[in-house]
C-alpha cells in the first residue's frame, strides 16, 4: 500500500530541517515518490533535497515566495520542465502569530491572509492546469485545529480565519475538479512539537508542559504523525476521499 513510484510531489514550506514540510517530504520519498522541495529558504531546501536524493528518489529544490504570483509561476514551470508533471501538491507554507484581536493591525491581518490563504489559492491555481491535463491529482492543504475551535496559543483571530478559509476553499474546489480525478483534502494539526511552532509562540518549557495537559493523549504530536496522514491522502488508497479534513490533534478537538 501507499506505493507512489514515479509520482511527483511538490511540497511548499519544506525547507526547515525538522518541520512538517520535511517530514512530509521524507514520508513521500519512503513511498518512492519524487519530491520537489519549495521554500523561501533556498539553502534549507537544497539541504533537504540532498537528503531525499540519498534515499534513492529524484528531488529538486526551488526558491519560492508564496505571496508572489510570478515566483509561484516560475516554480511550477521549473517543476514541469524537470519532471513533466505534478501529481501531488502539498500546501504547507504558512505563518502564525499569537496576538489579541484588539491589538491586531490591518497590515498584520492582511499579511496573514496573503501568506496562509491567498498562497494556497495561487499555488493551487498554478498547478491545476497540469493536473487537469493528466486527469490525475492529489491536493493536500495544511489547515489547523484553530480553524475549528479558535486560536489561543496557536495564533490570533487572523490565523484562525486564514486556516478556516482553507477548509472552505478546499471543499468548493473538491466539487469542481472531482470529474478530473483530482482530490482535494486538508490536514488539521493540533499541538505539534516543531521548532517553527515553538519559535512562533515563544512559550517556556513549563508553559509547553501545561499545554500538553489539555491534550487527552498528554503529549504533543510529531511532524512524522502529521506526515503520515498527508501520505495517506496522497496515495491511490485515498482516491475515494475528497473535500475532507483529517484531524491530527491527540483528541484535543473532536467533531
Amino acid at each position: 500500500m501507499f506505493d507512489l513510484t514515479n509520482r511527483v510531489a511538490l511540497v511548499t514550506g519544506a525547507g526547515s530541517k525538522n518541520g512538517m514540510g520535511m517530514a512530509t517530504a521524507v514520508g513521500l520519498a519512503e513511498c518512492h515518490c519524487n519530491v520537489v522541495i519549495a521554500d523561501l529558504d533556498i539553502e534549507g531546501a537544497q539541504r533537504n533535497a540532498a537528503v531525499l536524493e540519498s534515499m534513492g528518489v529524484e528531488s529538486m529544490a526551488v526558491k519560492v515566495d508564496v505571496t508572489d504570483r510570478a515566483s509561484i509561476d516560475a516554480m511550477v514551470q521549473s517543476v514541469i520542465d524537470r519532471f513533466g508533471k505534478i501529481d501531488i501538491l502539498v500546501n504547507i507554507a504558512g505563518m502564525t502569530q499569537p496576538i489579541r484581536t484588539i491589538d491586531l493591525t490591518y497590515e498584520q491581518f492582511d499579511k496573514m491572509l496573503r501568506v496562509n490563504l491567498l498562497s494556497v489559492f495561487s499555488v493551487t491555481q498554478a498547478v491545476l492546469p497540469h493536473m487537469i491535463e493528466k486527469q490525475y491529482g492529489r491536493i493536500i492543504n495544511m489547515s489547523s485545529v484553530s480553524a475549528k475551535r479558535g486560536g489561543g496559543v496557536f495564533g490570533g483571530a487572523h490565523y484562525s480565519a486564514s486556516k478556516a478559509g482553507i477548509l472552505g476553499f478546499a471543499k468548493n474546489l473538491a466539487r469542481e475538479v472531482v470529474t478530473d480525478h483530482i482530490t482535494v483534502n486538508n490536514i488539521c494539526p493540533g499541538l505539534i512539537g516543531t521548532d517553527f511552532r515553538r519559535s512562533a509562540t515563544g512559550l517556556s518549557d513549563e508553559d509547553e508542559r501545561k499545554l500538553w495537559e489539555d491534550v487527552p493523549l498528554k503529549r504533543p504530536g510529531t511532524a512524522r504523525e502529521v506526515a503520515a496522514a498527508i501520505v495517506f491522502l496522497a496515495s491511490d488508497e485515498a482516491a475515494f476521499i475528497t473535500g475532507e479534513e483529517i484531524d491530527v490533534n491527540g483528541g484535543a478537538h473532536i467533531d
